[in-house]
């Protein structure tokens, strides 16, 4: 059998966390309810664990109601569409819905539809850091606007946005703030009642649980939103469908674990990402750091390389290192990342960066051995050019 290569894409998927895995098991087999069976004992016992597991998540966020989802995409889905329909059956007044281009394509493919249903879309531009400019977002947002959405952390390039002082401009509007949370939760500081935010997105699978679970988060006071599945009312009437209890268990599980452990997780991933970055700045000449120097994930370094092309550096580690590349690649063409083009990168050095994702299971080994990898294959590329 051959040996996996170097795991750091942890911004895609983080591998469930051995304890999180041993607290759903019982929920599968021996306890496996269904909590809206209301008539025995069975489904009280899933019925209570559900609820158990609901104000735990909404504790851990700052947060008050829980809408359990299959992921952050259901969720993001839920607070943008959710939010525009309720309108509409309302006083229909506001359309204005304010987010920023480097947004993941969960929000983006989102506010496209909502345009073409008739929202008034504003897309904030970034710096060259990634970050939105807060004079702008107090440009944009007035009474009249229906919702802002801006994300806590950039998926590509770990850019940690202001999203405090994003939430006090909109709560002196009266204008719900929501923020898709699925790479900051765990990984840094996120509390809604402090920061102003009134719908969060998350997602089980970024934070060593399992796949297939999220929630949106809601805040005391938020307005609501028209549900986007019908088919029982579950969830308060928010989300219609048989909820995932072991799924549920698990994210919740998998929270509370990297709330007690993030300071020190935070500490360690860090300096392993400083010491990728050192190794490769210093053996690669003109690597440039994509992203905000200091207020970035933890765990994330994105780099990009002159004069060599994204997609054959990815085949070339294929074997060494699993990493991601900024662009997004389909089956007919390489698109420069979206992100990466929003600070002013050109397409070439777009098309020609990296992503690290380190996490949990990151060893310095792992952080010599990738950087060694690395290093090598651009230098190979680069002396074919």
């Amino acid at each position: 059998m051959s040996t996996l290569p170097i795991y750091l894409d942890h911004q895609a998927t983080t591998p469930a966390d051995p304890r999180v895995v041993e607290a759903m098991l019982p929920y599968f087999c021996e306890r496996f309810g269904n909590p809206a069976s209301r008539t025995h004992r069975h489904g009280w016992e899933a019925e209570k664990a559900v609820d158990a597991a609901r104000a735990e998540v909404a504790r851990a966020v700052g947060g008050d109601t829980v809408v359990f989802t299959s992921g952050a995409t259901e969720a993001i889905n839920l607070a943008l569409f959710g939010r525009f329909e309720a309108e509409l059956r309302g006083s229909g007044k506001r359309r204005r819905i304010v987010t920023q281009v480097t947004e993941h394509k969960a929000v983006l493919d989102v506010v496209d539809e909502l345009e073409r249903r008739g929202a008034e879309v504003v897309r904030l531009p970034v710096d060259a850091d990634g970050r939105v400019s807060l004079d702008a977002v107090s440009e944009h947002v007035t009474e009249d606007t229906l919702l802002v959405s801006i994300m806590a952390a950039n998926n590509e390039v770990g850019t940690l946005q202001p999203v405090a002082a994003i939430g006090a401009i909109c709560r002196s509007h009266r204008v719900p703030f929501h923020v898709d949370a699925a790479q900051s939760v765990g990984k840094v500081p996120v509390h809604m009642a402090s920061d102003h935010i009134d719908m969060l997105s998350l997602s089980g699978h970024k934070l060593y649980g399992p796949k297939g679970v999220g929630a949106l988060v809601l805040l005391r006071g938020a307005p609501r939103v028209q549900p986007q599945m019908l088919g029982g009312a579950h969830e308060d009437g928010m989300r219609s469908g048989t909820l995932n209890v072991p799924g549920i268990i698990g994210l919740q599980s998998a929270l509370a674990l990297c709330l007690d452990e993030r300071d020190a997780a935070a500490g360690r991933e860090a300096g392993l990402r400083d010491d990728l970055w050192r190794r490769l700045s210093e053996a690669v000449p003109n690597a440039i750091l994509n992203g905000h120097p200091v207020d970035r994930l933890p765990g994330n370094l994105n780099v990009s390389f002159p004069g060599v092309e994204g997609e054959a550096l990815l085949l070339s580690l294929k074997d060494d290192v699993a990493v991601s590349s900024g662009s997004a690649c389909t089956s007919a063409t390489v698109e420069p990342s979206h992100v990466l083009r929003a600070m002013g990168r050109s397409a070439d050095l777009a098309l020609g960066s990296l992503r690290f994702g380190l996490g949990r299971s990151t060893t310095e080994e792992d952080i010599e051995g990738a950087a060694e990898a690395v290093i090598r294959q651009v230098r190979r590329l680069r002396a074919l050019v």
